[in-house]
């Protein structure tokens, strides 16, 4: 597909180049799953302010479609050549335990997903370049994935945004899936 040059303001979600496939791909990926998890779940925003609602359901599509988009090459070597950028990516994802406050339900939950994620992006994203890196960000992503389902009382629509929020930081952002940090770092060497 044809690519196309993405705004800088937009790089940090979709790189320096995107196809328009990938891009309509990423948006309806996460704009259909939020909108039929809020149409399956009333509960999710029940009886919240609009403004709570709103931004709760907005910070759940921003998971959703990063998820996706972080698998592109375009983002993933945007990140890979960019090793500071990466590490603040990881920093400031705290979207999951927003949104248990924004709609209160599973705080502690997510909190506990949160640190396990980042803690384990980290030791991902330490593994750049190293042949390791994806069989060990599989290994935390499926101990992560499969505890989480038994943690007691999580919402159906948390266990969701929680799963997909592990993959998105985890291991779509984290992994270099297309080798270009592992490149960057031979031509350094």
């Amino acid at each position: 597909m044809k690519q196309i040059r993405i705004p800088s303001f937009l790089h940090d979600v979709f790189g320096e180049k995107q196809s328009i496939g990938s891009i309509v791909s990423i948006l309806l990926f996460g704009g259909l799953l939020t909108t039929v998890m809020y149409l399956v779940f009333p509960q999710l925003t029940g009886n919240l302010p609009i403004w709570r609602s709103a931004l709760a359901l907005l910070l759940i599509f921003d998971i959703f479609s990063g998820c996706i988009a972080n698998f592109t090459a375009s983002t993933s070597n945007f990140y890979a050549s960019r090793k500071m950028n990466r590490i603040l990516f990881i920093a400031i994802h705290f979207h999951i335990v927003l949104v248990a406050l924004l709609i209160n339900t599973n705080i502690w939950h997510s909190i506990g997903v949160w640190a396990y994620t980042i803690a384990g992006a980290f030791i991902v994203n330490a593994l750049i370049g190293k042949q390791a890196q994806r069989f060990v960000a599989g290994l935390l992503l499926s101990v992560g994935l499969g505890a989480m389902p038994l943690l007691p009382g999580l919402q159906p629509y948390m266990l969701t945004t929680c799963l997909l929020f592990m993959l998105k930081v985890l291991f779509s952002f984290a992994v270099d899936h297309y080798g270009r940090a592992a490149n960057s770092i031979g031509e350094e060497a």
